[in-house]
């Protein structure tokens, strides 16, 4: 039946593609469903997935990038690579303009990377290998590396690298900013309003850099905390689009089976979504690795699978997707196995202490999810308390290290380089930020093993090195890895083109439209 469902998925999509060929029409009004409601718009400090899905339409980066992860032209319109792959020249697109009226120039541009490596540790980590950025007129930025860094190219994603005004952050506090709660960008939407807990108003940017675009006058991100009420607003109308996570995936096929529906799983290509629980390295039971592997084996992950993720998912081998570069799954292998659990607790000498576990705040799956997670430790006799929290109590909690267990689940960019390794190595343990290496997991190798598997050449080199770095982290177990997600996208076919590129909904807006 999966399979049948997951077909279906593919031949609807194709079907909604091929009416992308009809003459776009300008006008109208998108309502969106986000959930949950973001804990800020400015994307180049929040990163939570709802922030990045609405503001992805206010901020813009460098490149876009197609389905097939190939860079597209975004702010820049070209780029050129020296000949020793250590210097990249971009040319700006002319005549761009912040939503205030305010010139998007090469400067805004180096004040966004000096900014970035402050605010947002993806971006730090992805600017590892910078030596120097430079910018010789106002639509010239020259980025000169230390040494080859492959997958260079794939870090100007709006999400990755977010341009950011330089007039309205130069000088100030970033976090206090209050430009933070009117975002202004170069994108293709402007911010209109927010009435929390209601919805979210972007507003036509009539002066985008990209001529007879964008089509839709407005888009209304509705804010419906309760996941049957969301169902219900597509159903009778109130909203056009559902976003990958929207509604509950035991609803997914009934939803998708109503009438004039497209559903797509496309546009998740770039993140390739993967579930883990973070486990505290630092302190506590979970600091010790038999306790780690022993919760592994405790949790039965096929059948979060098949039952709470409703066939939408594959079983997770260790800290890669199978989906990205380097993926190997010729690792230590952890099947549902209580009496092996149990076995790995008492070589551990664990005692029955308390662990606290936090659920991911995004919904009923999730909290279904935890439930399952709770009673399979309970069944190996772990002793579980699990925290209740909403986002942003969530977010200064994962921030603050302040948990044993804590689900979650990042986005992994397509190479280890830009995803993956910034979880694992030790100069991404920062407090205060929740999408680095919270865990607080160290191991010098492993270091070592990322730091040369970005700069390594060829290919080959780069498969081998990660091929050691996941062997060695699916024996220690930093993080407890469960799986990866799959999001359909649910829409009213009326709204068309609205999944062009590899981040889906969280740029697509651009070149969507109406057939009204």
């Amino acid at each position: 039946m999966l399979k049948h469902f997951l077909l279906g998925l593919a031949l609807t999509s194709s079907l909604c593609t091929a009416a992308i060929a009809q003459q776009p029409k300008m006008g109208g009004v998108i309502n969106a469903v986000i959930q949950p409601e973001p804990p800020g718009l400015m994307l180049a400090q929040v990163q939570n997935g709802p922030t990045q899905m609405v503001s992805g339409n206010i901020y813009e980066g460098l490149l876009r990038y197609d389905q097939k992860l190939v860079p597209q032209p975004g702010l820049a319109d070209s780029w050129t690579i020296s000949d020793d792959r250590k210097t990249y020249t971009f040319k700006l697109h002319p005549g761009v303009t912040w939503h205030d009226g305010k010139p998007f120039s090469s400067a805004d541009v180096l004040f966004s990377i000096e900014m970035l490596k402050q605010t947002h540790a993806r971006a730090r980590n992805n600017l590892v290998q910078l030596d120097k950025v430079e910018a010789p007129d106002d639509l010239t930025v020259v980025f000169t590396l230390k040494q080859p860094f492959g997958p260079f190219l794939g870090i100007f994603e709006v999400g990755s690298m977010p341009m950011v005004p330089k007039h309205l952050y130069e000088g100030t506090d970033f976090k206090t900013n209050p430009n933070n709660n009117t975002p202004i960008g170069t994108g293709p939407f402007m911010f209109k309003e927010w009435k929390k807990g209601s919805f979210i108003r972007l507003v036509k940017n009539p002066n985008y850099h990209v001529k007879g675009k964008p089509y839709l006058d407005e888009i209304y991100w509705q804010i419906i905390p309760d996941a049957a009420a969301r169902s219900v607003a597509y159903e009778t109308g109130k909203v056009d689009v559902l976003p990958g996570g929207s509604i509950e995936n035991f609803d997914v096929p009934r939803v998708s089976k109503l009438k004039n529906t497209c559903i797509t799983g496309e546009g998740w290509e770039f993140f390739s979504p993967m579930a883990w629980m973070w486990l505290n390295n630092r302190q506590g039971p979970t600091a010790n690795k038999l306790v780690r592997q022993a919760i592994m084996y405790a949790v039965d992950r096929e059948f979060a699978r098949d039952v709470i993720w409703n066939g939408l998912g594959k079983v997770a081998t260790g800290p890669s997707a199978s989906t990205i570069k380097f993926y190997t799954d010729d690792v230590r292998k952890y099947p549902f196995d209580s009496a092996k659990a149990k076995a790995l607790l008492k070589e551990a000498g664990y005692k029955g202490e308390k662990l606290r576990m936090m659920p991911l705040p995004y919904g009923e799956t999730w909290q279904r999810w935890a439930e399952a997670i709770k009673q399979n430790l309970q069944d190996v006799g772990i002793n579980i308390e699990t925290i209740a929290t909403d986002v942003p109590g969530y977010n200064q909690k994962i921030g603050e290290w302040d948990f044993d267990i804590s689900f979650s689940y990042l986005y992994q960019y397509g190479d280890p380089a830009l995803g993956v390794g910034r979880n694992y190595v030790s100069s991404q343990i920062q407090k205060g930020q929740q999408f680095n290496n919270v865990e607080g997991y160290s191991n010098p190798e492993i270091d070592q093993l990322f730091a040369d598997g970005a700069i390594a050449t060829p290919d080959s080199k780069r498969k081998e090195l990660y091929d050691k770095a996941q062997k060695i982290l699916v024996e220690d177990v930093p993080i407890a890895w469960m799986l990866e997600l799959q999001f359909p996208t649910i829409t009213n076919c009326k709204v068309k083109n609205l999944i062009t590129t590899g981040i889906g909904v969280n740029d697509g807006f651009r070149d969507a439209w109406m057939d009204k």
